[in-house]
């Protein structure tokens, strides 16, 4: 057994007191220089969307949807404008972080009030205690269902809006077509249709590009998956890729920038340090759950074939992560007694109210607020 001098462990011993103290004091200054940087992002955020307008409305709220809390952001410039509920994509993408791309780069507020609700699972809504059983297609149509009709008593209106973009599109239009009483109008954006050919599609041309660019890993991460149906370590794989590709090549089309998700996640005024950590520690949590046989044995083709609301696709002419030409194959077959139209975003991916904000504002107001609200009031 090794015998150490006493005088050495009094040395380890009077380093350590030394050492640790100086750890502790890097660990909270790093800390709260961290914490500033968060607070002063939010606070820059803030200056530059906060709502003050004499009948605007800006407030957070939880709510509870079927057992489970849930979180929603409430904005308009005028809070007797309709209702527009958002829903977002992902699953699991955090909706707070763009909602002001939306509501204010796009001016989507200015026109309605906008109801920016992150589903179960999702960002601020995330929680570890979420029933594994629960994170089901059924039970988030059932949400969508629940919230609608708390919007409808909470603003004393007869009907709201609902806009689904890509996985929300497929919650919103099934939502839709069960309640159409509740709905002045479906807006789907990125449009998911049939899950199985979606991924198919975007799978060979995500391989397509792999061969094109001569991208040998990405052509052996791409093999290896195969075609879907995909579990959710195979869909990230495969999205991984594509979004890559993606970002080059709007890039060189269209001179995009990349987002900084980072920071732009910490700059979101709703989002404490506390929210982003969870977030963090199990960010494909929505995707394990959702991103199943379940959805892959959606199709909108046969599950919604008609439908009795006005519907209006927006499609970007390069999303290849919810392919238009599936988008827009449905489009035409569907029968949609209240009418239909199909836009086309010829600067966009997957992304048009991000990449033609202007244009979608222009799509959104004039296109269809305009014209199903001239409606209402001819036939009321």
């Amino acid at each position: 057994m090794v015998k150490f001098k006493p005088e050495l462990l009094r040395n380890i011993s009077a380093i350590q007191k030394c050492v640790i103290p100086i750890i502790l004091i890097l660990f909270i200054t790093l800390w709260t220089g961290f914490f500033a940087y968060h607070k002063y992002l939010q606070n820059q955020v803030k200056k530059r969307t906060n709502i003050i307008t004499a009948d605007g409305i800006s407030f957070l709220e939880k709510i509870n949807l079927g057992g489970i809390d849930q979180w929603v952001l409430i904005r308009g410039l005028e809070k007797s404008n309709p209702v527009l509920l958002f829903l977002h994509g992902g699953p699991g993408a955090p909706l707070f972080t763009y909602a002001r791309d939306i509501g204010v780069t796009a001016k989507l507020e200015q026109h309605f009030v906008m109801v920016y609700w992150e589903q179960r699972g999702t960002g601020k809504s995330f929680s570890h205690s979420i029933p594994l059983e629960s994170m089901t297609i059924e039970q988030l149509i059932s949400d969508t269902f629940e919230l609608s009709k708390i919007l409808i008593n909470r603003f004393k209106v007869s009907r709201i809006y609902i806009f689904g973009r890509s996985w929300g599109s497929l919650i919103g239009l099934l939502t839709a077509k069960r309640h159409p009483e509740l709905f002045y109008a479906y807006v789907g954006i990125g449009q998911m249709v049939y899950p199985l050919e979606n991924d198919s599609i975007s799978y060979q041309y995500t391989l397509k590009i792999a061969e094109k660019f001569g991208n040998e890993e990405a052509l052996k991460s791409l093999k290896k998956i195969g075609n879907p149906p995909y579990n959710y370590e195979e869909i990230i794989i495969q999205r991984k890729w594509l979004t890559g590709f993606y970002e080059v090549m709007m890039s060189e089309k269209f001179n995009k920038k990349r987002i900084n998700y980072r920071k732009k996640l910490l700059s979101t005024p709703e989002y404490s340090l506390i929210d982003i950590f969870k977030m963090g520690i199990n960010p494909f949590f929505s995707i394990k759950c959702l991103w199943n046989d379940e959805f892959y044995k959606v199709n909108l083709f046969n599950e919604v074939p008609q439908i009795g609301i006005p519907v209006f696709f927006l499609a970007g002419r390069y999303d290849y992560f919810t392919p238009s030409e599936i988008v827009e194959n449905y489009y035409q077959k569907l029968q949609a007694s209240k009418g239909k139209d199909f836009i086309w975003f010829e600067r966009s991916g997957h992304y048009p109210e991000l990449e033609e904000p202007e244009k979608f504002h222009n799509v959104m107001v004039n296109k269809i607020l305009g014209k199903v609200h001239i409606n209402e009031k001819i036939t009321h």
